[in-house]
Order: structure tokens, then sequence, then C-alpha cells
């Protein structure tokens, strides 16, 4: 059937694949002139499949109240005269009951599991390169009390079968050499060996090209605009002066799909969490004692991955609306975190800042499924793990919209 897939992020090129592959006639619309030029543009470039868990849980409360008022802060909330604003930060709230937090984090867990099969076996299919490094993802911490609460919390994922290995402050060196040298002295750390990395951009940008030789039709510099339907169908999809017919719609839009969706009286829990990344270029010199095993920094949120030549580090949530504006405050504070971790980063070229909008759920559980509108299908609302999780959604929606249950247990959504 004749598909259209709206956003070509890491999400909506990964939907339009696997849509194209199960024989469908697709279209995918973004308004970029390329794909993954926003959210999938620089982020952390984990796929981390063990450590698939939303930020919503009970001990984040008091790090929230602690971190109020700093600039700095891994989590800022920055009140706007905005409703949305308000009723997510209220949910999130209630995601950080105790109970909540384990349920979301059976959901997550498997459909990263899913998604990390799925990504394997493209992989193998196509043989897609991204800078992959597949050295498992050292979570580490430089607070006693941050790696004792790490290590209780390992136990209680395992409890859940998510198995995390807690590791001493010499295995964590051991794992990741470039540690040694840090002026924040490494106390401990759990690590997922079977976690990887790579750029999601580069992905996304050699996916949607080997899917445009499958067949998918891609226009680019297109602003969708609105839907049209009639008789509990969406019938088309209005684009500036054209209109693009089709038997089916995915949604993909990220941030901006509750904005589409509203006018169809359908309200998602998707609100933009901005996020920051920083990328350091590694001259020779450096990069021999750079570090190469994709690392989360407990103590500031941060996630540290090797990408070829450059090393990316990206974290903290910004709660602020749709404003992509970079605050420098907050990305030197990220510079300043990598060298004191890496004092050999000083010799590194200078740093490039960017910021981009999550698609956050209040519980960080994606929206994947059908809606009220019998040919109108979600994939969006993933947060910070659209690139963990991409492949797998892919699959999974391209699987629904063919009509066949998908392989993997997770709470498909009816909006």
């Amino acid at each position: 059937m004749r598909v259209v897939v709206l956003g070509a992020g890491v999400i909506g090129v990964t939907g339009a694949w696997y849509l194209a592959r199960a024989g469908h006639e697709v279209t995918l619309v973004d308004r970029q002139p390329e794909a993954g030029r926003e959210t999938s543009f620089a982020n952390g470039g984990q796929i981390a499949a063990g450590h698939a868990e939303p930020w919503a849980k009970p001990s984040v409360v008091p790090k929230i109240l602690h971190w109020l008022g700093r600039e700095d802060a891994p989590m800022l909330f920055r009140p706007r005269a905005d409703l949305r604003q308000w009723q997510w930060g209220l949910r999130f709230a209630l995601e950080c009951l105790p109970g909540r937090f384990e349920r979301n984090t059976l959901q997550l867990a498997g459909l990263a599991r899913f998604s990390r099969d799925c990504l394997a076996s493209l992989r193998g299919e196509t043989g897609i390169e991204y800078h992959r490094v597949a050295r498992g993802i050292l979570h580490f911490c430089t607070e006693q009390a941050d790696f004792e609460a790490l290590a209780e919390h390992a136990g209680h994922m395992r409890r859940l079968g998510i198995i995390r290995e807690i590791k001493t402050a010499a295995q964590c060196h051991d794992i990741e050499p470039a540690l040694r040298h840090s002026q924040a002295r490494v106390v401990g750390g759990v690590y997922t060996p079977d976690d990887e990395s790579g750029d999601a951009h580069e992905f996304t940008v050699c996916l949607a090209r080997l899917a445009e030789q499958k067949g998918v039709r891609f226009l680019r510099e297109t602003t969708v605009e609105s839907l049209e339907s009639a008789a509990g169908r969406v019938t088309a999809v209005r684009t500036g002066g054209r209109r693009l017919e089709a038997e089916a719609f995915v949604v993909s839009l990220g941030s901006y799909s509750a904005r589409l969706l509203a006018p169809l009286r359908i309200s998602i829990p998707v609100y933009p969490l901005k996020g920051y990344s920083v990328t350091v270029p590694l001259p020779q010199e450096v990069a021999d004692r750079a570090p190469t095993v994709s690392l989360t920094d407990e103590a500031h949120k941060l996630v540290i991955s090797r990408l070829g030549s450059r090393l990316r580090c990206a974290g903290t949530a910004e709660l602020t609306g749709y404003d992509t504006t970079i605050n420098k405050v907050r990305c030197e504070a990220i510079v300043k975190r990598l060298r004191t971790l890496f004092p050999a980063l000083a010799g590194a070229g200078e740093a490039e800042f960017w910021a981009g909008l999550r698609p956050a759920t209040p519980n960080n559980v994606p929206l994947i499924g059908r809606t009220r509108y019998a040919n109108l299908f979600l994939n969006t609302g993933h947060g910070t793990l659209g690139w963990t999780l991409a492949a797998g959604s892919g699959r999974a929606v391209a699987d629904l919209v063919s009509g066949r249950p998908p392989d993997v247990e997770f709470a498909f959504s009816h909006a």
C-alpha cells in the first residue's frame, strides 16, 4: 500500500526502511535538506540497550530539588506560560512514584533488546557504516555515594532480568585506560558489555540513501502543515502547495508530533526536552589518549562516545518549550567536565556546540501504534533513547501498518 512517513530523523528513516522492505510504496517527508538534521544530528551516540530506563524514578526527585536555580544543572525546568509544559512536569512527577519506574523499565528494556537485534540484522543485511564501537558502555562514578547507589540499583535491575556488571575503580581503568588520568577520582562503576555506540546522524543519512535505492521517495525541504481526515481516516497530508494522498500515514515528527495531531483531537504526552552536546575534534597527538569506550558520567549525567576522529559528549535536559538556542554556559560546563576527566583534551581542537529537542514522554516510554484514525500510526516520543530504540521501533511500526503483530512484548499505543 502507499504509506507516507512524516519526519526523517533516525526514527522516521528506520520506519521508512522497514516499510519499504515489507513491500509498501513509501514516501518520506521532511523539512530539512537531508535526513537526520534535527534531534538525530549530534546526540550522545550511545546504543544503550542495557541502560534503557526512564529518567523518572524516586531517586531523581531530591536531585531535581538540589539542581533548582543552577544554570549548569543536569535537569533544568524553565517555567513558561505553557499549560502543556506544566502538565508534562506534573505527569513526570507522578511517574517517579514507586512501582511505575519498574513497569516503565521493563517496557523499555524489552523494546531495547529487540531493537539491538534488529540493528544487528540490518547491519548484516546492508553493511551500513556509522563509526560503530562495540566495546560496551561503562557507567562510572566519581562520588562514593553515587557508586553505592548505582551498585544497589544494579541489584534491582538484575531482579528485573537486566544484567549490569559492578566494577571497581581499577576495573574501570582497565576497561577505559583514559580514565586513569582523570582529575576527578573514579571510585567504581557499572558495565554493560553488550552495548555499543555510533554516529546516529551518519547512520540516518546512509540508511535514507539505501531506502531511496529500495524505492522510497524522499521529499526534502517539504514542511508538513496539516492532516486531512474524513470518515475516521486520514486522507491526505498538506505540505505547502502539495497534497499527498496515501492509504496509511506514520507520524515521526519528534517533538512536533503533538502539534500536528492536536487539530485531529489526538492528545499525546510528548514535550520537547532540550539537550546539549559538544563535539571535540581529535588531532593525532591527542587521539591516542582520548577514550574509545562509550562512557556515562553519573555525577554530571553526561554520555561520552568516540566517533572516529571526534569525541562527542552530550547530556543535560532543559524543559523550556521549543527554544533551540544554544546556552553557552551549559555547553562550557560540559567542556569543563570533559577536560577534568581527560586532561589530554587540552590539546584537542575547538569544541562545536549543539542543542536539539528530544521528544519526551513523562515516563520515557515511546508512543508506537495506532490512533483512533484507522490508518494513522505513531512512532514518536523516544526521548533520550531514540538511537537505542530506532531499529526496533521502525520494525514494529512496519509490522503494525502491514497488519502483523510485532515480535516484541510492548504496550503499543492506541491514541
